[in-house]
């Protein structure tokens, strides 16, 4: 089934563009639902997974070993959830998850390092949304977010990501090699944004199908 990858930084508006994209495809929109499956699977805490995902750097700071690997997690209600103990089950558990919705009804996936889960098959789009740092802050003001501790949060969270994709499989988030598009989307508004996605989806699996060009040419 067809499926689209988003891989965003911090301030790209990732989570309102995949979200777009999954309405206008009817496709299922994966982010968090992931790994709170993956947590059932492993008997972990929902709480703890959600916490272990790519918005947190010093989960993945505690697997590269800068803490301890058997300490806990604080979380913003001041309970320690049960400490994650083996990150490559839960990156297995991820992997298997992306692998069987790619599968069966397709989706589109943020996060998760999708781009190299998924990267080997015809069927699936790779995406990311990008821009320069300051014009990423900017637009995360726009769009909500404190303008008092923004700066550091686009720090921990892109640094959350780099890790992330670092760690697990040894790539920079910002390769191009592992997209067929990338979109700077603090210079387009959301819905062109929007649009481009779709349209590559759409020739993209008319391509691998064999009627159409390539996806480079939308």
């Amino acid at each position: 089934m067809p499926s689209v990858t988003i891989s965003a930084s911090y301030g790209a508006r990732g989570e309102q563009i995949a979200q777009a994209v999954a309405d206008r495809l009817g496709l299922a929109f994966l982010d968090r639902a992931i790994p709170l499956r993956v947590a059932h699977r492993l008997r972990m805490s929902d709480e703890s997974a959600a916490s272990s995902d790519e918005h947190a750097p010093t989960v993945w700071d505690r697997f590269a070993g800068a803490l301890s690997p058997v300490g806990t997690v604080t979380t913003a209600t001041g309970v320690s959830p049960e400490p994650i103990e083996d990150p490559d089950a839960f990156r297995t558990e991820t992997e298997t998850i992306l692998k069987r919705v790619a599968d069966t009804t397709g989706a589109v996936f943020l996060g998760r390092a999708g781009m190299v889960v998924l990267g080997g098959r015809a069927d699936v789009l790779r995406v990311r949304l990008d821009g320069p740092i300051e014009a990423r802050i900017a637009q995360a003001v726009a769009d909500g977010s404190d303008p008092a501790t923004t700066r550091e949060a686009q720090q921990d969270v892109d640094g959350a990501r780099d890790h992330y994709a670092r760690f697990f499989y040894k790539q920079r988030q910002d390769d191009a090699r592992l997209y067929h598009l990338i979109i700077d989307s603090t210079v387009l508004p959301m819905d062109a944004c929007v649009d481009l996605i779709v349209r590559a989806a759409q020739a993209h699996l008319a391509n691998r199908e064999g009627q159409t060009s390539p996806v480079s040419q939308v």
